[in-house]
């Protein structure tokens, strides 16, 4: 599904302080709408043009499949050496360019900016006989076939989640009885229906259904308690020190004019310091996790080879 939309509260025209007229900045949604990646590229804009950084026109496409290597493919090949050209993309796409064998490289891309990061939780229904993590993988591990476990995409970051919770507690990565689910709401159904032992989503997602008393969530992957689950240890707490987040970031075309990349990376660090984008953290729930330039191209490169190894564990990839 491919939609071309313009946010409207941008100004289509203006001037740099040298008086030249900016071009417009064409940012790749590799997602349809409504998502994440959506949320984030249209997020960050409005608050650029609402902080000043940025007040140009801003051309979205949004090109969903395959964990965003759909839409980035579509991006290599449309943009590739071109100025103002921005696509988002997360930890998803890592795992989905091995699991999918794409050709895509994130090497090729020019690194821009990590933005923002969710932590994961692990969630079993609220009746459950598992009130502790430790349950849960003394359950798993005794008979992990019969202990069928849900989240995102096969290779996603949920499915991660839990590959390195089944190494941390002495379990077969490639026993694990994972079935990928659409989205956070089915998720939720199938654990509160029985179809799923347990799953794992985002805190946004899964907190709400938590509040609701649906579902009882029983760790988090964060590295400390989170302020919205104080009462939610974390993965290292219960006794497995797995840390992930589900991040999401900001990559500028293959081949992009180095001044041109670097007046990106110069734009989104002084959004991520504005407080605008603070008050768009706040409301979105989104967790803090700003990186730029070569510093998150080192970061994406240790995320492929780690997210490849796991991949490989789980026998998803050869």
């Amino acid at each position: 599904m491919k939609i071309k939309t313009a946010l409207a509260s941008l100004a289509l025209f203006g001037a740099l302080a040298t008086g030249a007229a900016q071009a417009q900045v064409n940012v790749m949604l590799p997602a349809n709408p409504g998502g994440g990646w959506d949320g984030l590229g249209r997020q960050a804009f409005q608050a650029m043009n609402d902080a000043g950084i940025y007040t140009e026109g801003v051309n979205f496409t949004n090109t969903g499949g395959a964990g965003g290597t759909v839409g980035l493919a579509e991006f290599l090949g449309t943009s590739s050496g071109q100025p103002d050209a921005l696509a988002v993309f997360g930890a998803i796409t890592v795992g989905a360019i091995e699991l999918n064998n794409s050709p895509i490289n994130l090497a090729e891309f020019k690194p821009v900016a990590r933005m923002t990061a969710e932590y994961l939780v692990v969630a079993v229904a609220a009746d459950s006989p598992y009130n502790t993590l430790a349950d849960l993988v003394e359950a798993i591990k005794a008979d992990p076939g019969a202990h069928p476990l849900g989240g995102g995409s096969a290779g996603g970051v949920d499915h991660i989640a839990l590959a390195l919770l089944a190494q941390e507690g002495g379990i077969s990565v490639a026993d694990l009885n994972y079935i990928p689910q659409t989205s956070g709401a089915e998720t939720v159904t199938a654990i509160v229906n029985g179809t799923l032992t347990a799953g794992v989503s985002g805190t946004s997602e899964f907190g709400q259904f938590a509040e609701q008393g649906r579902i009882k969530i029983l760790a988090v992957t964060s590295a400390e308690r989170r302020e919205n689950l104080p009462d939610v240890p974390t993965f290292t707490e219960a006794g497995y020190p797995v840390e992930l987040a589900n991040w999401r970031g900001i990559l500028a075309a293959p081949g992009a004019p180095e001044e041109n990349t670097a007046l990106w990376v110069d734009r989104f660090t002084q959004l991520s310091q504005s407080d605008a984008w603070k008050q768009v953290l706040a409301t979105q729930g989104w967790e803090d996790f700003f990186l730029a330039g070569d510093e998150f191209g080192a970061f994406i490169a240790e995320e492929t080879e780690t997210q490849g190894q796991i991949l490989k564990d789980a026998g998803l990839v050869q």
